[in-house]
């Protein structure tokens, strides 16, 4: 058998895995070995893990997406509604070392 070779980075893995998704609850799934991102609303759940798998280098045990509808809000009194943006948790395997989403920010 040949050995498995280091999935490299590609720039279709960036369309996918758009930015991590920073709020409260995010923050307390990390402490579970979990990161949440946003996501392209195209992307299905076994692109999510291996661009994962390649920018970040760690094995992904699971991948949970979640579409959140955007809302209908009202700019001087006209109506507009929002984008919808998808959502994906990612569960890393056990062993692996967390992700930190706040290196490199300034």
């Amino acid at each position: 058998m040949a050995k498995k070779q280091k999935a490299e980075i590609d720039a279709r893995h960036y369309d996918v895995v758009l930015a991590p998704h920073i709020t409260e609850k995010s923050t307390m799934a990390s402490e579970n070995n979990a990161v949440v991102f946003k996501v392209a609303n195209t992307a299905t759940k076994p692109q999510i893990k291996e661009a994962v798998e390649a920018i970040f280098d760690r094995k992904v045990a699971a991948v949970n997406t979640i579409v959140v509808k955007g809302k209908t809000k009202r700019w001087r009194g006209k109506p507009y509604t929002r984008s919808d943006m998808k959502k994906a948790i990612v569960k890393l395997a056990e062993g692996q070392d967390p992700i930190d989403v706040t290196e490199g920010v300034i």
